[in-house]
């Protein structure tokens, strides 16, 4: 015993602080600076992928993203693979791991049909962005799992609070928005968003505010091969629906955005 116990307090004076990685390696625990270094990790990578942007304004919700180009022999897509519906009220462009968000999306989707079923009513927006939240925060806490390595905008509308704007992250925080960009050089889009924003937006204005912070996250020129933008209203009857702003509007809002610089 006497052995054992030389062996570990020689091991204690001899190791550092700065050197136990062993903290880097769990993802339920903290290290000396009171930080979650894999939770840090998963939105540093987050911030390396495509960048989201949504918009709420007075007539509706502006889901705007990046699209993924990988490789040219690929064949394109029917339908998107950033923007996605969790509900026919509630829909959500997603920035990071695609297949972490899959499994989200599709948990997500679950849970509304379960309350649909149980209450007969669709689930408040910001209910059903909460559930999905308590998952994230728990893959933060419990031991052999990783954070999500992903970050949703969730845009919707309820009878409750009208039409709703949210982020959430791999820590499982969520915030209700104005307007919010994230991924790749967010810090520059919400800066301009921050900016260019006013509470009496139009839908029209929102998508022109739209294409012109996608301008400054990429840093280039837009095309409709690069990015897709997304609507969410409600109509007339009472119904909230979702709608992919299609090639030819898209072309014509970037137009009138590069003639007004």
């Amino acid at each position: 015993i006497n052995k054992k116990f030389q062996y570990f307090s020689k091991n204690q004076k001899t190791t550092s602080p700065q050197k136990m990685s062993r903290y880097d390696q769990k993802t339920n625990s903290f290290n000396q600076d009171g930080r979650l270094i894999q939770v840090e990790n998963a939105m540093e990578a987050i911030n390396k992928a495509g960048v989201g942007i949504g918009i709420n304004t007075k007539h509706g919700i502006i889901l705007a993203t990046e699209k993924q180009t990988v490789s040219t022999l690929l064949e394109e897509s029917k339908v998107s693979e950033k923007i996605f519906a969790l509900d026919k009220h509630i829909y959500c462009v997603a920035s990071g791991m695609t297949a972490d968000a899959n499994y989200l999306i599709d948990y997500a989707r679950h849970l509304g049909q379960q309350h649909k079923y149980a209450y007969r009513d669709d689930e408040p927006v910001e209910r059903l962005v909460q559930e999905i939240c308590d998952v994230k925060q728990r893959y933060t806490q419990v031991g052999g799992i990783r954070p999500f390595g992903t970050a949703f905008l969730y845009a919707g509308w309820d009878k409750d609070n009208q039409y709703q704007l949210y982020s959430s992250d791999p820590s499982g925080n969520y915030v209700a928005w104005k307007a919010k960009a994230i991924g790749n050089n967010n810090e520059a889009a919400n800066s301009h968003l921050k900016d260019k924003y006013k509470d009496t937006l139009t839908l029209e204005e929102g998508l022109d505010l739209a294409c012109q912070t996608l301008t400054k996250a990429l840093t280039s020129s837009l095309s409709t091969e690069k990015i897709e933008v997304f609507v969410v209203t409600k109509r007339s009857d009472g119904a909230v629906v979702g709608k992919a702003i299609k090639d030819k509007e898209l072309e014509d809002i970037i137009k009138r955005n590069e003639e007004k610089k």
